[in-house]
């Protein structure tokens, strides 16, 4: 089973780069989103498990309600109010809301700070 994960931006794309596994696609809208981008976003995913991850202020909130109209049956990754958006968030919450997502099989976990 292939998965793919939408979110923002390249700083999103590279803050969920580094904890989870290169075989999870991470794709990204660039803030905006047209007829032209939605199709190439359908074209990309194919026949993938969907996620969102969007960030949670009013502009991830529009882009998200858009996706979910485009991928009615994609999973919903989300983001605490307060972090500056997915890439402002710490690394043990993104992998806390990617285990709750179902994806644990998919994240690389930090090795554990030597006592």
């Amino acid at each position: 089973m292939s998965i793919t994960i939408i979110v923002e931006g390249k700083n999103d794309r590279s803050r969920l780069r580094r904890i989870l596994m290169p075989e999870v696609d991470i794709l990204c809208t660039f803030g905006t989103l047209n007829t032209l981008k939605l199709e190439n976003l359908r074209q990309q995913v194919g026949d993938s498990e969907v996620y969102l991850y969007m960030d949670n202020d009013s502009s991830g909130k529009k882009i998200r309600g858009v996706l979910r109209d485009a991928f009615p049956d994609a999973g919903h990754i989300y983001t605490r109010r307060g972090y500056a958006g997915v890439e402002g968030t710490p690394d043990e919450y993104n992998i806390t809301q990617l285990e709750k997502a179902g994806l644990e099989e998919f994240i690389i976990y930090p090795e554990p700070l030597p006592y």
